[in-house]
């Protein structure tokens, strides 16, 4: 007789469709390999930001301990919702955004596009498919495939400058689809989407039903205060969307504050599609903490610090990209925090061959991308995450001249 605890374990078959996640392969790669104990370890490979958290936020989190002992509600507290809807006003020129309709706390980017996507995905329908940029943030796969639906891809390619040309994908290709991820600007190559691919995209959306997640948590990390990155919503207004229609975009305070740990972000646009995110999200137990509510009031009606954060940036990028660019094809991004650099030989190759002989970490950019339609967009790319402090950010690009040189 077969013993009760041998019997297999119940689990969605959704979990065996997914890949390891690109740090998963970037270990792997890198298993048993140690740098020179001459050069300290620089690591490039993981965009987490690593400047200071300003002051005002921790004092607003700990001024704000006493939460701890009250439940959280789903949609979060007035005060919350009404500094993040003026925020959008200020920083898009929107006349109005509705901070009790059109707008929703979420505890991070990242926890929000993937539950979106569970709650958007009617997998009833055996056509139900998701698009996705390639090379892409890999939660947008893993929430489709687990949301029980078909992953496609569209490519954002070196030759026509990382464009999100849509209109390029036949009309076959948008059959089932149900939702699109958007990325601007793009994790990992910087680009910024134009106000032409928004109304592609949108007359799209508005021919064949399916819903737009814009994934803009790199948005406030730009290089002329005078032309920060477009968004969605402002998009949508431009071009006359009242309402914004089929559109949620995402966005997040830890690039911009530098607290990744803090977990705060938001949803907002379409009001009927923030009405149903919110229901799932009342059953899925993820109501933002008092404190970190006040800690992001804190962050969201300051701009002094999200200025200072660009500046710090602003610094590494003059003086370590015309260095990397000397040697690879390593172009300014429109925004973010990341250089995609062409690498002379097979991306993973140079990975670890840069932190075998420089102690530079880096990310292969065939583990951000898939292959499809004929080639993986990713190959041949390093992503470089310029995060670490100005001397280390130096130090690495004057390794990765030398490592090149020597090829």
């Amino acid at each position: 007789m077969q013993n009760e605890h041998s019997r297999a374990l119940p689990v969605t078959p959704h979990l065996a469709s997914l890949q390891p996640y690109p740090f998963e392969r970037l270990r792997a790669l890198t298993a048993g390999v140690t740098g020179p104990a001459s050069l300290p370890l620089v690591r490039l490979s993981i965009g987490e930001p690593q400047h200071a958290t300003p002051q005002l936020i921790k004092d607003a989190l700990t001024g704000a301990l006493d939460g701890l002992s009250v439940y959280p509600t789903t949609a979060g507290l007035d005060a919350l919702r009404e500094c993040i809807a003026s925020w959008l006003m200020r920083r898009y020129g929107l006349p109005a955004v509705s901070a009790a309709t059109q707008v929703l706390p979420v505890n991070g980017s990242r926890e929000a596009l993937f539950s979106f996507a569970q709650c958007v995905i009617d997998a009833s329908r055996p056509d139900a498919k998701v698009l996705s940029p390639n090379p892409f943030y890999q939660i947008y796969e893993g929430a489709a495939l687990l949301a029980g639906a078909r992953i496609g891809f569209y490519n954002q390619l070196p030759d026509d400058g990382f464009a999100c040309n849509f209109d390029r994908i036949p009309d076959t290709e948008w059959a089932g689809v149900q939702l699109v991820y958007v990325c601007s600007p793009a994790n990992p190559c910087g680009k910024v989407m134009t106000l032409d691919e928004w109304r592609s995209l949108f007359e799209l959306a508005d021919r064949h039903g399916f819903v737009i997640a814009s994934d803009e948590c790199y948005s406030e990390i730009f290089f002329d205060e005078a032309a920060p990155p477009l968004g969605g919503l402002e998009a949508a207004h431009r071009l006359g969307r009242t309402g914004f229609e089929r559109l949620i975009v995402f966005s997040s305070l830890s690039k911009r504050s530098n607290v990744p740990g803090l977990r705060s972000g938001f949803v907002a646009g379409d009001a009927r599609l923030i009405k149903n995110f919110l229901l799932y999200r009342t059953y899925h137990g993820s109501a933002m903490g008092l404190a970190v509510q006040a800690a992001s009031v804190a962050a969201w009606n300051d701009e002094s610090h999200v200025r200072d954060n660009r500046d710090q940036y602003r610094a590494k990028f003059a003086a370590v990209q015309p260095l990397i660019a000397s040697v690879l094809d390593a172009p300014m991004p429109d925004a973010s925090f990341y250089l995609w650099a062409r690498t002379p030989i097979d991306d993973a190759e140079f990975a670890r061959r840069l932190l075998a002989e420089y102690n530079v970490a880096v990310l292969p950019g065939s583990f951000l991308a898939r292959s499809a339609h004929g080639v993986n967009p990713g190959a041949g790319f390093i992503r470089i995450a310029l995060v670490a402090g100005a001397d280390e950010c130096l130090q690495a690009a004057e390794r990765i001249v030398r490592f090149c040189r020597a090829l």
